[in-house]
């Protein structure tokens, strides 16, 4: 259990392995850095910050440097290395009162310090220091990082119930980040703790599907990996050692590059145990010697060794960064010299001055143009905006001027008739009447039930949230399909066109559920993200394979919503596999 855990740590904090989002007060130019990073190759990395003279550099940026350092480090599995690196990164953003650069630092040394089981004690320090920064900054983000930290440690005391809770505690965090990767990664990770720990192999296998769709669509690779690795071990737990087999293997052949030694040492393990509760030894033979020859280039214990030695060091003194601060002043002073000497060559310096002082101004206008373009496009699309809000509000007029016709002509009418054939109850057939008065008073009753339903319910008087509950509740009650509406930052109204479009939308896509999906359960996510409005509606109806949709043939009313969403500059996503629901997401920039 202890191998799978250290997987599972891995899969944990695989969301923290993105570039820090620093307070951009550097002098130094790190753009060759960043690229690198995202390129993600490790020589490249490597020149990068090679060609930065840590010695001419403030403290602000040599904090930032050592961060990204470390950063390589770790994805060399260099963790004591990586360890000593960001432990100075996080000392020098404290004594620059940078704590939001502080609380990066923290969630990378975390990460490190995940990966070596001797070190939880200091593990679960980092993340109290963590969740407290976060709240006194408010820090989204950060507080994300902090419970999802928490739920690993609750994992690691075997406390199911409690990780559980904590995991599903970052996916609303995740989705106000409009981070919806993260979302995968806790159903990937509650898949885990229902596998290993309560014992629960059909919410595993649920939530591991759930997490396949989201890592796919963001083709998150080594997360991919992982979570195909936690699905083989569900088969093998269940004694379905072919597929066990299979989804180890497809594992195993996804590239990634971070901390990928560790991650095949574990695939080949688990294979030879498979194919040894198979009985075939053969195979079993090959993935034990391919296991052996990468286990011997681990190093763990002495890397724990070194990781402890540094965290002593470095809480009881700041020596290192003392000692780059002083080498700093005195090459400082050498330049002055430098620069005094630099006089001398006062002509060059101010005929290269001029010379970049034009291309400067010539930007600038290049800027403007641009600028110029970009207003004129921004005219465009607010008459469009326009146009659709125009037609929006015509179409709703026209419904109201055919409820009214229908209440005040056709329903009168009905009335009326029905007077009259009250009069006749007396005469030579009233079981006749009786049949006639009873059809009468049904189409009576039809039409004001037309009449009533003049306004969509969403305009003026209650408001989006207001509507969608009201016509969950509805639809819950005479369809048995039970419908939850959870939201996030609606408390403010948004602008009324917008709204209709919105709840019309949401009702389609709800008629779609009841019409075709033959679901049980549905749920309406409305998120505001004050730029943005994100809908999501899941069922766990019967699904359908989104790749039979296409722009030609969309069907089931997803062509009118496409249209929709298109009009308000929105994005439409469709996830749906048969016999395994189908979630659609709509993300509207307001």
């Amino acid at each position: 259990m202890n191998k799978i855990y250290s997987l599972t740590k891995t899969l944990i904090l695989s969301a923290s392995f993105l570039l820090a989002d620093f307070c951009y007060s550097q002098d130094t130019d790190f753009d060759n850095v960043y690229r690198a990073f995202e390129i993600n190759e490790h020589q490249n990395i490597e020149n990068a910050l090679s060609e930065i003279d840590t010695s001419k550099i403030n403290d602000y940026d040599k904090a930032t440097w050592l961060y990204f350092n470390s950063k390589l480090e770790f994805s060399r599995d260099n963790h004591h290395l990586a360890h000593n690196s960001i432990l100075i990164s996080e000392r020098l953003f404290e004594g620059l009162n940078k704590t939001n650069d502080v609380i990066d630092c923290i969630i990378l040394r975390i990460a490190i310090i995940s990966h070596q089981d001797a070190l939880k004690d200091h593990r679960l320090t980092a993340i109290k220091k963590l969740e407290s920064l976060a709240i006194k900054q408010k820090n989204i983000n950060a507080l994300r990082a902090a419970y999802r930290n928490i739920a690993s440690s609750f994992m690691d005391l075997e406390d199911g119930e409690q990780s559980i809770r904590f995991f599903r505690k970052t996916i609303p965090l995740a989705l106000e980040l409009k981070d919806t990767v993260r979302v995968g990664y806790a159903y990937a990770n509650i898949a885990i703790v229902h596998n290993i720990i309560e014992n629960n192999l059909d919410s595993a296998l649920y939530y591991n599907l759930k997490a396949e769709k989201i890592l796919k669509y963001h083709n998150d690779l080594q997360s991919l990996a992982y979570n195909y690795n936690n699905r083989a071990d569900i088969f093998k737990k269940i004694g379905d050692y072919d597929n066990a087999i299979l989804f180890y293997k497809k594992a195993d052949s996804i590239p990634f590059t971070k901390n990928s030694v560790k991650s095949k040492v574990l695939f080949y393990q688990h294979l030879a145990d498979t194919y040894r509760k198979k009985s075939d030894f053969k195979n079993q033979a090959f993935y034990l010697s391919k296991f052996i020859k990468l286990q011997h280039s681990i190093n763990d214990k002495e890397q724990n060794i070194a990781i402890n030695e540094s965290i002593e060091k470095y809480n009881n003194e700041k020596l290192r960064a003392d000692n780059l601060e002083s080498e700093a002043k005195r090459k400082q002073n050498r330049n002055l010299l430098f620069g005094a000497i630099g006089l001398l060559l006062f002509g060059g310096i101010t005929f290269y001055l001029i010379q970049k002082n034009t291309k400067r101004k010539q930007k600038l206008a290049e800027q403007e143009k641009a600028l110029e373009s970009q207003k004129l496009a921004t005219v465009l699309k607010e008459q469009e905006l326009v146009t659709i809000d125009a037609m929006i509000e015509g179409q709703e007029k026209e419904r109201q001027r055919i409820a009214n016709d229908l209440h005040d002509d056709l329903g009168g009418l009905m009335a009326t008739v029905k007077l009259h054939f009250n009069a006749l109850k007396d005469k030579e057939s009233p079981e006749l009447f009786d049949k006639t008065n009873a059809l009468i008073e049904e189409a009576y009753q039809k039409v004001r039930s037309v009449a009533h339903a003049k306004n969509s319910g969403v305009i003026a008087k209650q408001g989006l949230l207001k509507a969608v509950k009201n016509m969950a509740d509805k639809v819950s009650a005479s369809n048995k399909l039970n419908i939850e509406v959870t939201d996030h930052g609606l408390d403010q109204r948004l602008e009324n066109s917008l709204e209709l479009t919105l709840f019309r939308m949401i009702q389609e896509l709800i008629t779609n559920v009841v019409k075709h999906a033959e679901a049980t359960e549905a749920t309406i996510h409305l998120t505001n993200h004050e730029d943005s409005i994100n809908i999501m509606v899941e069922d766990n109806g019967k699904g359908f394979n989104p790749s039979q949709i296409t722009k030609t043939k969309k069907g089931m009313g997803i062509s009118s919503i496409d249209k929709r969403v298109e009009h308000l500059d929105g994005k439409l996503t469709i996830e749906s596999e048969n016999n395994k629901g189908t979630t659609i997401i709509i993300d509207i920039p307001i």
